[in-house]
């Protein structure tokens, strides 16, 4: 499977630590762990920290080729505040390169000829007047490939304009328990049942799968008119950041897998605690060792 992933490129800056991250770069990096080829549309600074990302990515093996480099702005960083229970609260930055994406017409041409069957957005990167261009012009030319939106909200880095602009552009949403209340209370849905707040946004938006985590009491997901929840792992955190973009990962894996809801729910929240358990967004991982998982479940 082939997923165009447009989207930030980022250090996440800890008391003690740096990571190299974004939501959708750590999406890409589990996704590319599972077997997938992962197409990164982004910006870095021309600085260290720019350099350092693009080495990195291409030591995980995933391409630099649509990532673009950029003289007047730096390589984006985020301050992470991790709370109770490795809760990550995020300071973040900007302007900063990744607001700046640009392909050329030779590059946008390249991408479109190499059919990728899903492209993968979230909300942060988009707020960028350049950025929502350039997604809105591959959205366009890659009519075929299905959207999967990942609404990662942030504080003061999302307008309900724009989360709705998005919502009508997708196939697959996924958000998390606090924003499902954010999105609620701006489309006035009903916040009491989750299975009701899904069939609502589905139907608003035609959308065929909407899943919504909730932590280590699993997640809920709703596709084909059929509402599935699914327990989660208990697990120690190490901290949570990108235990979500790895959730996602493995769902869309799953999803272009024909797999059957339950399993892959099961999948995904497997690999969402074991990112969770590690230090940083995007550790590195193997099958064998998700396999190998076995935490106690928590009841449903």
């Amino acid at each position: 499977m082939r997923v165009a992933v447009v989207g930030e490129i980022l250090w996440d800056i800890t008391r003690d630590s740096r990571f190299l991250g974004g939501a959708p770069l750590n999406f890409a990096f589990h996704l590319h762990t599972l077997g997938h080829e992962p197409l990164l549309i982004s910006a870095v600074g021309n600085d260290e920290l720019g350099e350092n990302s693009l080495r990195a990515i291409e030591a995980r093996g995933l391409s630099s080729r649509f990532i673009r480099r950029v003289a007047d702005h730096p390589t984006g960083t985020v301050t992470v505040n991790l709370g109770e229970h490795g809760a990550p609260e995020y300071v973040i930055h900007r302007p900063v390169a990744y607001h700046f994406p640009l392909l050329t017409h030779d590059l946008v041409r390249e991408l479109i000829e190499s059919a990728p069957q899903w492209i993968y957005f979230g909300t942060l990167q988009q707020m960028s007047s350049q950025a929502l261009q350039l997604t809105e012009t591959l959205l366009k030319n890659l009519p075929r490939a299905q959207r999967f939106y990942d609404l990662n909200l942030r504080s003061e880095s999302y307008s309900p304009a724009l989360v709705e602009q998005l919502l009508r552009e997708s196939d697959v949403i996924k958000l998390n328990e606090e924003e499902l209340v954010v999105v609620g209370d701006f489309l006035h849905v009903s916040k009491d049942s989750i299975e009701e707040f899904c069939r609502k946004l589905q139907q608003l938006f035609s959308l065929e799968t909407v899943c919504v985590t909730r932590g280590e009491r699993g997640c809920s997901l709703l596709s084909q008119n059929i509402f599935t929840e699914a327990p989660g792992y208990r697990i120690t955190v190490a901290d949570t950041i990108g235990a979500g973009d790895a959730f996602s990962a493995a769902l869309l894996h799953g999803i272009d897998a024909g797999w059957p809801p339950p399993q892959s729910l099961e999948f995904a929240n497997r690999l969402g605690a074991f990112v969770a358990s590690l230090p940083g967004g995007a550790p590195e991982w193997t099958r064998e060792q998700l396999e190998a998982l076995a935490p106690r479940r928590t009841t449903p």
